[in-house]
């Protein structure tokens, strides 16, 4: 647990400290002791009287009072060391550096579970073992560079892996990304990500405490506290961004259903993080380039200027923005548009790309934010500006600076020539700017942000759900795959919409249940999981004659129980199904049918319960939402309806966590309607 002895304490030992500031011991001194640490700070070396100035001990009985520790001495040593200083000392906070814990053996596990629990014992706060450090605003406990200026008005960075930190510090500290404090949380002995990430929340303070959150994630121990803090920290006006690494494959597992084959760990975690309001980054320049769009004024709309003295890096912003979703839309002719056309060297262009020329001037480039923030129908702007090294540009900079302050639109400044002109792009940075060095990277950050929505309020289904018939129904069942009489009954009681059935197991039964259903009928195997590999499933049966013979047909094959007669549903080909990952849920799974989802593998996933927003955002983000809206003389499919159904699906699955997999492959919708034709729901218990 995060405690105010970590964050600000007024007395640190180093435990392992060193004059040779090439060891981690001595590193740490050193970092604290440049970076301004105000309180007392000691070393314990059997060795030496002083190190690096400060006094040094030869043990840590010796030691007064010390709120925090900081070990950085071989595995073994570091339990008793903890425990003197827990029980003796009155230390509630304690960084442990050193690997060779859980990241090597059970021994090493073992003794780190050890030492979470002494300090657990006397409610203190670990942070490690086999972590870099952490870095406030009032001390520089790591033994690695660079240390970063520290503000509150810099982000919060929360890593599970130490090298992982610092090189995402050295990605975001040449783009202006400035940071507030920094937890690498190693092996997440007794704190990990999710706890900082509490902590964080229950201690929010507006005005004050930092906006911008990133995260490094390799193991996501609790889904619903990251969920949870995650979606308060939103709610309050944060914003969130994380890379979630080493989940692409490992997490996958052959399944007998579309569904379980489609589903991973890796989409669960798409799921939360959507759910949460997360943007999901994939590497560190995207994250930091990512936390620079939140540094920026908040984007409202979708229509962005693009202002450039070079074409290139215009044309390549233009088809990034426009390939995720962002307008580059024509500047319309005005007398604003003259106006401005005249203030600007001849061969300019004002129709956006507003391109001023490489011979641009500072005064220029002020002319055309102005148009843009006051006159052009635009949200946002890109303002693109290097240097081939011919003449000082410090004004246009100046110029640039001045206009991010006062202007209510954003200003995304990319100011490509980090050689040719590095000190003025350094004193940009130093007036508290960001920089986009890339514009390609810019503009898919950009569309990422845009594209992320916030967590959705929503809690409660907006239709009620028969939770305790739906719970007896559940109780009854067997284990395994269930016949169609329970999940009928399941999909009647969510009020999932279905084709008509009737399970026949004689010929006469089979010409009822047709003529009652009402003809054409398709005709279906029960008994082997895989219908149509088999042969069984006999579409557009039409008459009686053609009943009888199917039925004796469909009888033949091996492991038949049964044979399913079912309304002939038409429509557009839909797919919706579930799975239960563990720590997580059930993985919602919606998409067109067909091609679209075992091919292109065309899928959004959502984490149970869902709210309709959620379900919408879902459908929209498909590459196939096109064609479900309607295209060319493909009729459009009742996109609301299908919504509905995966809302009443994810609150079945929210009373039956027995449903560890369920694939309602397909749905047939129409503009009017959308039934279920075929599902399977397997049940463990």
């Amino acid at each position: 647990m995060i405690n105010e002895q970590l964050l600000n304490p007024k007395s640190i030992v180093v435990v392992g400290a060193s004059n040779n500031i090439h060891k981690p011991g001595g590193k740490i001194v050193k970092n604290l002791i440049d970076h301004g640490f105000k309180g007392n700070l000691y070393a314990i070396n059997p060795k030496e009287d002083r190190i690096q100035g400060i006094p040094s001990f030869a043990s840590v009985d010796e030691l007064p009072s010390v709120e925090l520790a900081v070990l950085a001495i071989p595995a073994k040593s570091c339990l008793p060391v903890v425990k003197v200083l827990s029980e003796q000392n009155d230390t509630k906070a304690f960084i442990i550096i050193s690997a060779g814990f859980s990241e090597t053996d059970e021994q090493g596990k073992q003794l780190e579970n050890d030492l979470a629990e002494v300090v657990n014992k006397h409610n203190g706060c670990l942070i490690g073992p086999n972590c870099i450090g952490v870095m406030t605003p009032y001390h520089a406990s790591v033994f690695t560079t660079p240390v970063p200026e520290l503000i509150p008005e810099g982000c919060d960075f929360i890593s599970g892996s130490g090298a992982t930190a610092v090189f995402i510090i050295e990605s975001g500290i040449p783009k202006g990304l400035r940071f507030a404090n920094v937890f690498s949380v190693g092996n997440s002995a007794q704190t990990g990500v999710e706890d900082v990430l509490a902590y964080l929340d229950e201690n929010y303070v507006e005005g004050k405490s930092p906006k911008v959150k990133l995260l490094y994630i390799e193991n996501i121990d609790d889904p619903d506290k990251l969920l949870f803090h995650a979606s308060s920290l939103i709610q309050k006006g944060c914003k969130i961004a994380a890379i979630k690494a080493g989940s692409s494959s490992a997490g996958s597992r052959a399944a007998s259903s579309h569904t379980g084959a489609l589903t991973s760990s890796d989409a669960a975690v798409d799921a939360l993080f959507r759910k949460a309001g997360i943007v999901r980054c994939y590497g560190r320049e995207e994250l930091t380039t990512v936390a620079g769009v939140f540094m920026c004024k908040e984007l409202e709309g979708k229509k962005m200027a693009i202002i450039t003295h070079a074409g290139g890096p215009g044309v390549m912003l233009t088809d990034a923005l426009e390939d995720g979703g962002l307008k580059i839309p024509a500047i319309e002719d005005s007398p604003e548009k003259t106006a401005l056309l005249q203030k600007l060297f001849p061969g300019s262009s004002v129709e956006n790309p507003i391109d001023f020329l490489a011979t641009g001037t500072a005064e220029q480039l002020g002319e055309i934010i102005d148009a843009c923030e006051h006159e052009f129908d635009v949200d946002g702007m890109a303002v693109i500006f290097g240097s081939p090294g011919l003449f000082p540009i410090r004004d246009v900079y100046d110029v640039l600076s001045e206009k991010m302050k006062v202007c209510k639109k954003p200003i995304y400044p990319i100011l490509p020539s980090i050689i040719n002109v590095k000190e003025e792009v350094s004193r940009f940075i130093s007036l508290g700017h960001v920089n986009f060095p890339d514009e390609v990277l810019l503009g898919r950050a950009l569309t990422k942000v845009i594209h992320t929505s916030k967590p959705t309020l929503e809690n409660q289904p907006a239709h009620k759900i028969a939770v305790d018939e739906i719970r007896a129904v559940i109780d009854a069942a067997d284990n395994g795959y269930q016949p169609p009489a329970i999940i009928h009954r399941l999909f009647d009681l969510a009020g999932i919409p279905r084709v008509k059935e009737i399970v026949a197991t004689s010929e006469s039964e089979a010409v009822l249940a047709a003529m009652n259903i009402g003809f054409p009928v398709v005709m279906k195997v029960v008994g082997p999981v895989h219908k149509t590999e088999v042969g069984g499933v006999i579409l557009n049966v039409r008459n009686v004659a053609q009943v009888r013979k199917e039925f004796h047909h469909l009888f033949e094959i091996e492991g038949t129980e049964g044979v399913l007669i079912a309304q002939m549903a038409s429509g557009t080909e839909l797919f919706l199904g579930a799975t239960y990952e563990e720590k997580f849920g059930h993985v919602v799974l919606c998409g067109m049918g067909g091609i679209y989802v075992e091919v292109m593998k065309d899928v959004a996933s959502g984490l149970a319960p869902l709210s309709n927003v959620e379900a919408m955002a879902m459908i929209k983000s498909l590459k196939s939402y096109k064609i479900l809206k309607g295209y060319r003389k493909q009729p459009s499919v009742n996109i609301e309806r299908y919504a509905d159904i995966i809302v009443r699906l994810s609150w079945l699955l929210r009373y039956a966590t027995e449903i560890k997999e369920i694939d309602i492959n397909p749905l047939l919708g129409n503009e009017q309607e959308i039934l279920a034709v075929d599902a399977r729901i397997r049940i463990e218990k």
